[in-house]
């Protein structure tokens, strides 16, 4: 089931410029027991990334409206909003008048293995670099041919994820996922600073670590040797939680005690579908 603008739909113009030049932003929230999980966030960075672009953001008791109504009466699955500039004619430069797209799309749970969420799963380092561009970093446009090759490389690879790092070298995030790392009890995840996306699941977590005053957190630049002297290493989304890796780069890991504190409390919290 679909929407766009509103109205129950399949087919999208041509001319939009989502479709012509990756022009726009998406969102994906899981959807359990009728609700659409963390709906405010997902909204809120929305409104950073139609701020950033230009574009102006649709009104927010619509998208809420909307996104309730695709949500009501399913169990667990996926709700996908898109936001583009809309239709116009060829050429890069937008119309001076903007009325932009909406799309609203319900699609099946993605069913992965509960053994990822216990156990881990084996990460592949992807190929594929991200660039760097100060300006995008952050937000969650739709050009998004980097991760897409990059995923290409996971399926070749049979792995769940891949690491991504940008064209400088340094360590990003997953391909679907932010990456976080427990290094003598320090809770580190890459900065974001020049590329890569804010994931509401990784504003979640560093909420709660900052919030209990337990475990340092650290945002910083890390390169690959980081990642392979870690005790612990994790992959987070809205869509799964949190994956800790079992393998990377010949390495094995645990699931060890801060990633396993994590798990539970999103959990109890209820911004995960799971449990």
């Amino acid at each position: 089931m679909a929407l766009i603008n509103g109205q129950a739909a399949s087919r999208l113009s041509f001319l939009d410029r989502g479709l012509q030049y990756g022009d726009g932003l998406f969102e994906t929230l899981p959807v359990w027991y009728g609700e659409a999980l963390c709906v405010h966030r997902h909204l809120q960075r929305l409104a950073r990334g139609c701020q950033v672009l230009g574009i102006p953001m649709p009104d927010t008791e619509t998208l809420q409206r909307e996104i309730s109504t695709l949500a009501t009466g399913v169990e667990r699955g996926v709700l996908k909003l898109i936001v583009t500039r809309g239709t116009a004619g060829r050429g890069y430069a937008p119309p001076h008048h903007v009325s932009p797209t909406r799309i609203l799309s319900l699609h099946p749970w993605a069913a992965y293995p509960p053994s990822y969420w216990s156990h881990g799963v084996v990460a592949h380092q992807c190929r594929v670099r991200l660039s760097r561009n100060q300006l995008l970093a952050g937000v969650k446009h739709l050009n998004r041919i980097e991760q897409v090759l990059a995923r290409r490389e996971c399926q070749t690879y049979s792995c769940p994820e891949g690491l991504m790092l940008d064209t400088s070298g340094w360590v990003i995030e997953g391909t679907m996922s932010n990456l976080f790392l427990v290094t003598d009890g320090q809770l580190i995840t890459p900065c974001l600073g020049h590329c890569g996306v804010e994931g509401v699941m990784r504003a979640i977590i560093m909420e709660v670590i900052r919030s209990e005053r337990k475990v340092p957190l650290r945002v910083k630049a890390i390169r690959l040797p980081s990642l392979v002297a870690a005790e612990e290493l994790f992959f987070c989304n809205s869509l799964f939680g949190i994956w800790p890796v079992q393998r990377f780069a010949r390495r094995t890991y645990a699931v060890g005690p801060i990633t396993q504190h994590l798990q539970r409390e999103l959990v109890r919290r209820r911004v995960v579908a799971h449990g």
